[in-house]
Order: structure tokens, then sequence, then C-alpha cells
């Protein structure tokens, strides 16, 4: 299988390590098994004697209980049945595509997006069609295209919500027409849902799993909840052929998930408020330190986000985002994502959701940086 570059992973492997500042994190703050035990109350002994007790078996081959049920209280409809857990949010996107996905299908999938929505299918020999995402639009799906790529049928539409890189948030009611444009034509209807919960205003962002019967959302440990070590997300859907076919499957390249990333999950996740409301408080703070920075640049313009951890920031500067990216962290240690591994020419990701004193001297860099090039 000949499978296109992942430009935005490429990119992060090859320079975060070595980065004074690191603003291309998407995750919120990362937290350590210390801080997880001090969010929650429990007892770190306990919990560690607990565990050490056990022996060190394949575990639940479909998920420990506990994660399960924990995963469903992040949605309104679903059963532990229906949550299929995986290796990380990205090997929840794989195992859909895996699972479901044949050369000659028609799949819609939004871009800008994480690389995985459309170079995956691409690869399976699917029957590809982009939905551009325009700033204009507010980086939110224009339905009539989408109608119009779907016509003739399709099996599956990829969306992103809340999105990466630009932060756009679908309303809800955008999602209800998307789900009636996807019942028409039959198709599946997969939603990265990694950021989801990581709004700017307490309300509910619906998930697609809920509001359609042929939903699949993806979700994991790794954005909202901080542990990202724990390489643990999942795959939530109420359509029983599909989840036939996401077991079936799993039993050739999974088998089961880490005993102990279970364990863990499931405290997180039997006190999801806590961590929430951690991280909604990082996001809020923080978004609102580089909107008042981006108003202070000259050259700088973007789409404020509505939701999730980074932004998509644009510049009015000659020079290509990758070279702009580069020499910046070589001059000033500040790291960024190029717009260019999106497709997005002439722009930088910004992940905003790290500790607010990064972000701070993160920004700060780029801001001298952008003084010497003028």
């Amino acid at each position: 299988m000949k499978i296109e570059p992942f430009h935005v992973e490429e990119w992060m492997n090859a320079y975060e390590t070595g980065a004074t500042y690191n603003i291309a994190e998407t995750c919120v703050d990362s937290i350590s098994l210390n801080q997880l035990f001090e969010l929650t109350g429990q007892d770190k002994q306990t919990f560690l004697d607990e565990f050490c007790r056990r022996r060190l078996t394949y575990g639940d081959i479909e998920g420990a209980p506990q994660f399960r049920q924990g995963v469903c209280r992040l949605y309104r409809n679903l059963e532990p049945a229906h949550i299929i857990p995986v290796h990380g949010a990205s090997g929840a996107n794989h195992h859909v595509f895996y699972s479901l996905i044949q050369p000659g299908d028609r799949v819609v999938s939004v871009t800008p997006t994480y690389q995985q929505l459309y170079s995956i299918p691409a690869s399976f020999g699917a029957d590809l069609r982009l939905l551009p995402l325009q700033a204009e639009q507010g980086f939110l799906p224009d339905l009539t295209q989408l109608r119009a790529l779907t016509a003739e049928g399709a099996k599956m539409i990829c969306l992103n919500n809340p999105n990466n890189p630009t932060g756009a948030l679908m309303p809800n009611e955008m999602l209800k027409e998307i789900v009636e444009i996807a019942r028409q034509a039959g198709a599946y209807l997969l939603c990265d849902e990694v950021y989801r919960h990581l709004d700017q205003q307490d309300q509910w962002s619906e998930s697609i799993a809920d509001l359609y019967e042929k939903g699949i959302s993806v979700g994991s440990m790794s954005k909202v909840f901080s542990m990202a070590g724990l390489r643990l997300g999942w795959i939530a859907c109420r359509d029983p052929e599909a989840r036939q076919a996401f077991l079936s499957h799993r039993d050739y390249n999974l088998i089961s998930c880490g005993m102990f990333e279970e364990a863990v999950a499931s405290l997180a996740l039997a006190h999801q408020q806590a961590i929430l409301d951690r991280s909604r408080t990082i996001v809020r703070q923080n978004l609102g330190i580089l909107d008042c920075w981006i108003q202070k640049e000259p050259h700088l313009f973007y789409v404020k986000p509505q939701a999730g951890a980074t932004a998509l920031v644009c510049y009015d500067l000659d020079i290509p985002s990758r070279d702009f990216c580069l020499n910046l962290y070589r001059q000033t240690g500040a790291f960024v994502t190029p717009g260019d591994c999106f497709g997005q020419p002439h722009s930088m990701r910004v992940g905003y959701a790290c500790a607010k004193e990064t972000l701070e001297q993160g920004l700060a860099a780029i801001s001298s940086f952008l003084r010497e090039l003028e």
C-alpha cells in the first residue's frame, strides 16, 4: 500500500523534542499520574496496590467495562457495547477505514483537517472527493457542495469537529443537516471528535454518534484529557454492521488494549468533570492571550477558533510557511506547524492549550522574529 507522507506528523517528529517554546502541541497541557490522583481524589497507593495484584493477561478483549461505561458518559444515547477501544484516535481513524472502505468507494472529506481523513482512504483506492473549507465561511462546510458531492451516493463522509487546524465548530443545526445529507446518500458519517468538549462557552456539543444511526465518533484520552501517553482511544458507533466489521478486523491487528491504560483512563473518566473543568479553564484563558496578541500584530490575522486547542494563524509576508516556521524555530526556539502541512499556504498552526507561560513566551518569540523580517 502506497500512502502520502503524513506532513504534520513528520514535521512534529523532526523538530518537537528540540523546541524551546513548543506551541505546536495540540493536547491540553499534559498531566502526570500524580496530578491525576490529585484531581480525582483517588489514593495513589490503593490504586497501585490493587492494580499490582492483577495478572497481566490480555484483559477484557473488548475493553474494560469501567472504561467503556466512562466513555458512554461523554455521549447522550450510547451504551457500553457501542464503544470499541483502540490505540489512540489515530488508531481509531485508521481502523474505521481499514474495516469499511474498499477500492472504488466514494469517500468525501473536508479539508483542511487531520490528514488521515483523506490520505488513508485514498491509499485504499477510494474514490476520494475533497470539500474545501473557506475562511470566508468560518471554515464551516458548504452544504450545497456536500450535497453535490454525495448526489450519486457515497460510502462515507469524513468530518472533524472541532476542526484541526482552524478551531471551527459546527453548530448543532448544521450537524443535523449533514446527517440528513448522509442519510439520503446512505453514507456512513465519520467524525473525528478528539477536541469535542473543549468549547469556549458552556454548551453541549452534539456527537455524530448520537445524532445519526450510521454515525461514527472517534475520541481519545489524548487531547481533552491530557493523557496522550496512554495511547488509548475509541470508536463509538450504534450501527451493528459497522461494529461487527470493527471487531472482526480488530482481531487481526489489535486483540485488546493495555490493562494499565484502561485502568488509568477509567479513573479519569469516573471524574471527568474535574478534568474537563481544568482543560476548559486552560483553553479559555489561553485563547484570550492568543487573541490579544494577534490583534497587536499587524502582519497576522485569523478566524478566531470557537473550540478545540488549535488556531490557523495567517500572515501577509512573502515567505513560504515551511521556511517561515523553520527559520522561526532555528532563530528563537519557538515551534509552530507550517500551514503547508494542511494545504494552507502563508499560515501556521498554533496550539494554545499548553502551559500559560510557554504560550506567552512562544508568542513573544514570534513577535521578535516578525520584527526581524520587517
